[in-house]
Parts: structure tokens; C-alpha cells; sequence
């Protein structure tokens, strides 16, 4: 096959009334040529054994020559639509013999050599209209200027052609297995576990061979191409992950990936834009990951009872052209029924939330109401709650610390409460639900639950210390604690469970107990001095109220320390 661009072409056709052979394919030249990406730039020359990506704007057809100079030359070729379907067509002219009709060996002006050989309609060999990946080919093809036309009615979009008269030799495209399926091996909640059999060009031929799974919540794709064109630009392809390992394109905030440790372990490339400026698309959720040459892959961090498409590409690194197998989908199992905890009115209820996880709380009143109360005490970090009456969600809320919220009631209304646990670590707290409005179990906080120290009223043997109350009155228990000079901040952080009462404490670490509030909330302030410390040592002090049903709420834990010398 000769490779020419239409004025190109009629340049160099006979000058003559002899008939004059094209010249064959000089190797050397083709490959430099090809490497010379710009040769080709928006050109309407198909090189012979190189893929083109171009551009079609909707209902602008497009055209493409390219000359085979000798009968029986076998020829394929194929077209790959991007991200919408193609109409196209091959047709084949025979090339003039003669290109002056007194053989006088003048040339015809070049106008008139123009309008001789692309007005002639030639005959169709092949047409297509959809968007799968589509092949001509031929073992014998008769020699003439061959055209390739194509039009896109949907939208402006772009495509992938190649041709080539040595088909047997060339074969950039991977070749499929004889069972070109993806296999679903293994399903659960949040993972998929795919299989494939590998590409006889990698198993056989030894070319380098990597596997790309892409998935999605959608369709499936009949072209890598397609996928590419669907992620905008702002999307990044993630590289492959370490050998050995299985990867989940799931473990980040968005489907694009963008990740903490993304820069060290996974490249990324971005997607361009070609064509007529458009709008920035919305982010879709799809993925591709290219992970060599396994063959088993286990996709995770899925969303449950969720259908996903699970398409596979091979690509040969070589020539970096793609074959898709037939690609597949599953639905994730449902997640796993949570058991309902029962609230009983006005008792409180202890609630335990792993990491991320949730659970879910069920109140009943047994009789007709007019408020419902709900107190939750979160003993560690923020956790957040939902509470829906009859399905309607009423509230929804994080909660850190002690927090009370009081709703209308309805006759017969059954309330369900969901319970989020934090990101960082498990979760503990304490809820209470009730219509009795006067029944509280814990005692109310200050908006700051801080114990201050005074640094001038610090001595060798003592320290001094003020906490705020409110205007409800309570007891407080305040506690000691020796501890040794490492004592850190990270040490007292992962000892704030506010819900362990002075019963977890020893009688030796007591100091006193004692009443106070203030109907002035300015003035609800005490201080207390706390005695018999030894000098130069570090203390950890915690300050404990206790509410009228006996539940306790330890204030924020305070480190000191004694004068060394007096």
C-alpha cells in the first residue's frame, strides 16, 4: 500500500500515456514517517500499518485515500468509534491509465486530474453504520485508489482507523483467547473478583501484553477508545499497581482518585480534549486500572446490592493498540441485615460502633405523646444520628459530648435511629430516649468543658484549678492522678472516655466531692485547690459531674506539674 495525499497523489500519477507502476512501501521511510507524529497531522493519508486517531464534526463527513499498486494484495482495515457511532464506507476506484486523451505525454492540468479521479463514485466494498469496532478484510484485493469515508449524525466526536496490506505479518492488535469472557469467580457486598484467560500473544508470541479493567455503574464498552472519550479531562487513568498486589480504584474520595499517597505508588496521566470547546461534563463513575499480565483480579470497597460493568482491554505496550473481551456485569450482595436495638422509655442504653460503621435503634412509645426527648452522650469522637419518624427524617446531626434534642410527637409514631460511628477509631456512647420531658439522666454541661490552671498559684506541694458549672446543680468529683515526665498529649487524648465514671477510678486517686451551680451562668465558675503533691511531679487531673439518675460526664482531662524548688 502507497500512503499519499490527494494532491500528492495526482502529481505523481503517469505523465505520460504509459502506464506507470507506483512505487512499493520503503520500510525505512514508513517507520520514520510514523515516528514523525506531524506527518500524518490532519491529514486525509491513511499510512499503511499505523494507527490514526482524528475528529468528526457532526454531519461534516470526512475522507481518507490511500493506493494499493497491485492486484491480489490482501488488505484490512479498521475503523473504532470513540464515543459515538459511525457511518462509514470503502470503496475502491481504478487509477486512469491514461492522463491525456491524444497521448501526447502532456500533462492534463491538475484541476482536471483532481475532478477525474474523486468525482467517480468507485464501487462499495464494505459499509457500517453503529458503534462497535469494525473490520474489513480481504485476502485478494483488487489494486486502485481506495476511499474511506465517514460521517457522524449523533455529535462531534472522534474515531481510530487502521489499515494495512500485510495483515498476517503486521498484527498490532492483541489477539483474543478462544474464550474471550470475563468470569465472575467470587461476589461479596463490597468485592467483585474477576478471571480472563491471557492473550495468546502474550502466551504464545511473547509480546509484551497488559490487561485494563475498567469498571463502571452504566454499560459496557465496546473500545478502550470509548472509555478514554468518556472520562473528561480533568479524570486521571491510574497506572499499575505493584506486582503481586490487587488494586481497588474504590479507596478514594472520588471516582477521578484523587488520593494522600497517589503521587508515590500510582502515575497518572490526563485525558485531553479535541474538537469544538464544550462545556465541563459532570465526573462519571468510571475506572481503569491496567495491572500487566494477571490474569485474576479482585476489585473491592464496592458499594452493596449495587450493579457494576467490569470491561477488560488487552493492550500491547508495543504498539499501544487494544483488543476488548467480551465484557460482563454483577450486582454486589445486599448488605448484611443490622439487628434493631429496642430503646425503652426513659432508660439508658449503652451503644458500641465500629470504625465507619453504624447502628440502628428502634423507640416505641408505648403510649400517645406530645414531645419525644433524645440525650446522647458520645464518650470519644463526634458520631452522627439520624432520627426518622415513620420514615420521615426529623434530624440529623453530629453529636460530641452531651447533646439533648426534643421533637414533637405524634399518636402511635414509631421512631428509627441510625447511629454513625467516626472515621478515626470505634465508637462508644450512651442514648437515652423518653416523652417524659423532665426525665433527664445526664447531668447538663457548660459549652466549655476545660479545667484552667494557675500557673502563679502553682507550689511545690499544691495546684490550683477552676472548672464551669451551670445553672442545674450537680455534684463534682474531682480526681488525681501521678503520672511520669513522658506523659504526652497523645497519651491523655486516648484516655477521653467521657463515659467512664469515678467507679473505673482508685479511692486513693480521690480528692473531693462537692455541690455547686449558679443561677447567674457568668458566675457559675468554682475553683478548688487541690493539696499534698510532691515536688517537680507531673499530675493528670479529671473532673467528673454527676447527674440526678447517676450518670457521670468527665470534663476534658488537665495536665500539671509542681514546682521543682520553693
Amino acid at each position: 500500500m502507497l500512503l499519499l495525499h490527494c494532491p500528492l497523489l495526482l502529481l505523481l500519477l503517469p505523465l505520460s500515456s504509459r502506464t506507470q507502476k507506483l512505487p512499493t512501501r520503503d520500510e525505512e521511510l514508513f517507520q520514520m514517517q510514523i515516528r514523525d507524529k506531524a506527518f500524518f497531522h490532519d491529514s486525509s493519508v491513511i499510512p499503511d500499518g499505523a494507527e490514526i486517531s482524528s475528529y468528526l464534526f457532526r454531519d461534516t463527513p470526512k475522507r481518507y485515500f490511500f493506493v494499493v499498486e497491485e492486484d491480489n494484495t490482501p488488505l484490512a482495515v479498521t475503523v473504532t468509534p470513540c464515543d459515538a457511532p459511525l457511518e462509514w464506507k470503502l470503496s475502491v476506484q481504478e487509477l486512469p491509465e491514461e492522463t491525456s486523451g491524444e497521448g501526447s505525454g502532456e500533462p492534463e492540468p491538475l484541476e482536471q486530474q483532481k475532478q477525474q479521479i474523486t468525482n467517480e463514485e468507485g464501487t462499495e466494498l464494505f459499509s457500517y453504520k453503529g458503534n462497535d469496532v469494525e473490520y474489513f478484510v480481504s485476502s485478494s484485493s483488487p489494486s486502485g485508489l481506495y476511499q474511506l469515508d465517514l460521517l457522524s449524525t449523533e455529535k462531534d466526536t472522534h474515531f481510530k482507523v487502521y489499515a494495512t496490506t500485510t495483515p498476517e505479518s503486521d498484527q498490532p492488535y492483541p489477539e483474543l483467547p478462544y474464550d474471550p469472557r470475563i468470569d465472575v469467580i467470587s461476589l461479596g457486598r463490597t468485592t467483585v473478583t474477576l478471571a480472563w484467560k491471557s492473550s495468546p500473544t502474550a502466551s504464545l508470541l511473547k509480546q509484551p501484553i497488559q490487561y485494563c479493567i475498567v469498571i463502571n455503574k452504566e454499560h459496557n464498552f465496546k473500545s478502550l477508545c470509548a472509555v478514554e472519550a468518556k472520562l473528561s479531562s480533568d479524570d486521571a487513568f491510574m497506572m499499575a499497581p505493584k506486582p503481586g498486589l490487587d488494586f481497588s480504584p474504590f479507596d478514594f474520595a472520588h471516582f477521578g482518585f484523587p488520593s494522600d499517597n497517589s503521587g508515590k505508588e500510582r502515575g497518572f496521566l490526563k485525558s485531553s480534549k479535541f474538537g469544538r470547546q464544550t462545556p465541563s461534563k459532570p465526573r462519571v463513575d468510571l475506572h481503569k486500572v491496567c495491572i500487566w499480565n494477571k490474569n485474576i483480579f479482585t476489585v473491592s470497597d464496592l458499594k452493596p446490592d449495587t450493579q457494576y460493568y467490569f470491561d477488560m482491554f488487552a493492550v500491547n505496550t508495543n504498539t499501544n493498540m487494544s483488543t476488548a473481551y467480551v465484557g460482563t456485569f454483577a450486582r454486589t450482595k445486599e448488605e448484611a441485615k443490622q439487628k434493631t436495638v429496642e430503646l425503652k422509655d426513659g432508660k439508658v442504653t449503652d451503644v458500641f460502633i465500629k470504625r465507619k460503621g453504624a447502628k440502628f435503634l428502634r423507640f416505641a412509645p408505648v403510649s400517645s405523646h406530645q414531645k419525644v426527648t433524645f440525650s446522647i452522650h458520645s464518650c470519644l469522637d463526634a458520631v452522627q444520628i439520624q432520627v426518622r419518624r415513620d420514615g420521615k427524617l426529623l434530624l440529623s446531626q453530629s453529636v460530641e459530648g452531651v447533646r439533648q434534642f426534643q421533637l414533637r410527637g405524634k399518636a402511635k409514631a414509631k421512631y428509627l435511629i441510625r447511629l454513625k460511628g467516626s472515621k478515626k477509631g470505634a465508637s462508644v456512647l450512651k442514648i437515652l430516649a423518653t416523652t417524659r420531658p423532665n426525665k433527664q439522666s445526664f447531668p447538663s454541661l457548660p459549652e466549655d468543658t476545660r479545667i484552667k490552671a494557675f500557673d502563679k498559684l502553682r507550689t511545690c506541694s499544691s495546684v490550683t484549678v477552676a472548672w464551669l458549672g451551670t445553672q442545674e446543680r450537680n455534684k463534682f468529683c474531682i480526681y488525681k492522678r501521678e503520672v511520669d515526665e513522658n506523659y504526652n498529649e497523645e497519651q491523655k487524648k486516648r484516655e477521653q472516655n467521657q463515659c467512664l465514671g469515678p467507679d473505673t477510678r482508685k479511692k486513693s486517686e480521690k480528692v473531693l466531692c462537692k455541690y455547686f451551680h449558679s443561677q447567674n451562668i457568668q458566675k457559675a465558675v468554682t475553683t478548688e485547690t487541690i493539696r499534698g503533691l510532691q515536688p517537680g511531679k507531673s499530675y493528670l487531673l479529671d473532673v467528673y459531674v454527676i447527674g440526678h439518675g447517676g450518670h457521670s460526664v468527665k470534663y476534658q482531662s488537665k495536665l500539671v506539674k509542681t514546682r521543682k524548688f520553693c
